[in-house]
């Protein structure tokens, strides 16, 4: 599978890229969290699920979707285990919950800035969730809706408050920062570039 700069391929990138580094990095933080019947969504060429089983406690299955077919059939070949699922399948269809079922904890790493109607994409999320179920999303900060984004890829990059606003369907919103592998509270003055929230 080629590398086009869209999606993160461990196997055709070199180990020391920041870009690789940091993905892994954002699945290893979601691996303390994620417990029982896991969806990993957009989850791209699938080794975020080989992180989560290997360093996560509690997860029974994990289930990937992604919207490319290629995508998912290199998942398939690559990071196939008896515990896992790959399914191509659009974040957006309302109906999803009726094709997979609910998830104890959902995961969407760089998912939503690439999601027109992103409004439709959180609500989708909630409605996938059990009851207590955990959400684990993480997105790049950026100028906000109204800014063209550098990134061909992206619709839009948030602001904090924007994409509090976004996830408010959630009760609870715990939110962490980013800044290379380190993932931790945000410290006042100190610079980040993405956000990670817990979601509940």
């Amino acid at each position: 599978m080629e590398f086009t700069g869209e999606r993160v391929i461990p196997e055709e990138m070199n180990p020391r890229n920041g870009l690789v580094i940091e993905h892994i990095a954002r699945y290893k933080f979601a691996s303390r969290f994620a417990k029982g019947r896991v969806l990993d969504i957009a989850c791209g060429v699938g080794y975020g699920s080989e992180i989560l089983m290997a360093m996560g406690e509690g997860i029974d299955k994990i289930i990937g979707i992604d919207i490319d077919e290629e995508t998912i059939e290199y998942a398939k070949r690559v990071y196939n285990y008896s515990w896992n699922e790959f399914l191509v399948g659009d974040v957006n269809d309302k109906s999803l919950c009726d094709k997979i079922g609910k998830f104890d904890t959902i995961v969407s790493m760089e998912t939503i800035e690439h999601i027109k109607d992103d409004h439709t994409f959180v609500y989708n999320l909630k409605k996938l969730l059990k009851k207590d179920g955990l959400l684990i999303v993480s997105t790049p900060f950026g100028r906000g809706r109204d800014f063209e984004c550098v990134n061909p890829y992206h619709y839009r990059q948030y602001t904090e408050e924007e994409f509090r606003e976004l996830l408010s369907p959630f009760s609870e919103i715990d939110l962490y920062c980013q800044c290379d592998k380190t993932i931790e509270k945000p410290i006042k003055g100190k610079d980040y570039y993405l956000m990670v929230a817990l979601c509940r």
